[in-house]
């Protein structure tokens, strides 16, 4: 077949589309001609962020925008019951959204640690509130935008929430070491996760003094959401390369046992 036939446009959501990996992220896949839905934590930022991809050349009327504060599991399904009602298909769901654990042990509404809540439970919830979305054709993709650092962590399963230990990094690591074993659940989809490079984002200094730009981290997420991509699902890609993620990620208890561990905790905020 001719490689010169264009792909059919997709729907795309990305959370944390705000700045750094995400936005560029949905710049680029707005580029391709895709629907973009970007997620912003309040009205300010995703007003801003949309005004910016338009001045950049994003067709106004392929740009979406829904806000949540990951902080607030309701938020969250509310969030999902909207993308759900105005975008019955969803091709591509990109997890982007992280924040850096703060110094001192911080605890959502919820109940949770919050870099477990936003960079893991609110990714888990969201995807599976659009399971429908998501199911509605055949190879659609979730994207986990996760971590290099998720081979130095472990999960905490008997003090998951850090009260008795509290360590910004070891919090922070938790989080995509969580996400990265998520990408294992067997789900109508695939789904996989990827360290985008360490990056000149808000992360960075978790990871270094100087990184690549935030657009180069963003194409290498953009090339695991295209079609023409052959994913391994479950799989952990390293920048562009498929990699082995830690050994206990790939354990099919630990993938049951997490699951199980995120359902209580999301379904306290029911």
């Amino acid at each position: 077949m001719s490689s010169a036939v264009s792909p059919a446009p997709r729907t795309v959501l990305v959370t944390g589309a705000t700045s750094g990996i995400g936005w560029e992220t949905a710049r680029l896949l707005a580029g391709r001609g895709d629907t973009v839905i970007l997620h912003a934590p309040d009205q300010a930022s995703g007003d801003d962020a949309v005004s910016r991809l338009v001045a950049a050349g994003a067709d106004t009327l392929r740009l979406g925008l829904v806000v949540a504060d990951f902080s607030r599991l309701d938020e969250v399904r509310a969030m999902a019951a909207r993308v759900a009602e105005e975008h019955p298909v969803l091709d591509v769901l990109v997890n982007n959204a992280a924040v850096v654990a703060p110094e001192r042990r911080t605890v959502t509404a919820d109940g949770n640690e919050l870099s477990f809540q936003v960079n893991f439970l609110a990714a888990y919830l969201l995807t599976h509130e659009l399971s429908g979305p998501l199911s509605a054709r055949p190879g659609s993709r979730v994207i986990n935008v996760s971590s290099s650092m998720h081979r130095t962590a472990s999960i905490s399963w008997s003090d998951p929430q850090r009260a008795k230990r509290y360590s910004r990094i070891a919090a922070y690591a938790q989080s995509q070491l969580a996400l990265t074993i998520f990408a294992r659940e067997q789900a109508p989809w695939t789904s996989v996760s990827v360290h985008p490079g360490v990056c000149d984002t808000a992360l960075l200094p978790l990871y270094a003094h100087e990184g690549d730009s935030a657009s180069q981290g963003a194409e290498r997420v953009v090339r695991l959401c295209d079609p023409v991509a052959e994913l391994v699902p479950g799989a952990y890609y390293d920048c562009t390369a498929l990699s082995p993620a830690a050994p206990v990620a790939m354990e099919d208890r630990t993938v049951r046992r997490l699951c199980k561990l995120a359902d209580g905790l999301v379904a306290r905020t029911a």
